[in-house]
């Protein structure tokens, strides 16, 4: 095989339907819990590498993070960081609300966002 190819790119999206272990809001919440427990792994890892880093270059003390001032734009970065994440977590909730509201089955839906 050449060197020069493109990689392949896998669609982003699952497409058919999807499979029903439980029931849905019991799946909905396993989905939940799932990608919580990925968020969290990576951030615990990540977090270990920068205190054992900072620790061994002797450049910050518990105390700097106990003591950090957020500035106005450290907030509205984390403010969106927040506000994906949190998308990503209910995702399969709000996948659900969109097919009921693109079915327009009669049902009053409001999305709140």
């Amino acid at each position: 095989m050449a060197d020069d190819k493109k990689p392949l790119k896998l669609p982003r999206t699952a497409k058919g339907k999807k499979p029903v272990y439980f029931d849905t809001t019991t799946d909905k919440l396993i989905s939940m819990v799932l990608t919580l427990m990925g968020e969290v792994s990576v951030m615990r890892d990540r977090l270990d590498t920068v205190e054992r880093l900072a620790e061994k270059k002797g450049v910050l003390k518990l105390d700097d993070i106990e003591n950090f001032e957020i500035s106005p734009e450290v907030g509205k970065i984390r403010s969106e960081r927040r506000a994906a994440y949190i998308a990503r977590v209910l995702k399969s909730v709000q996948d659900e609300l969109d097919a009921l509201q693109a079915q327009g089955d009669g049902m009053n839906v409001d999305v709140v966002q």
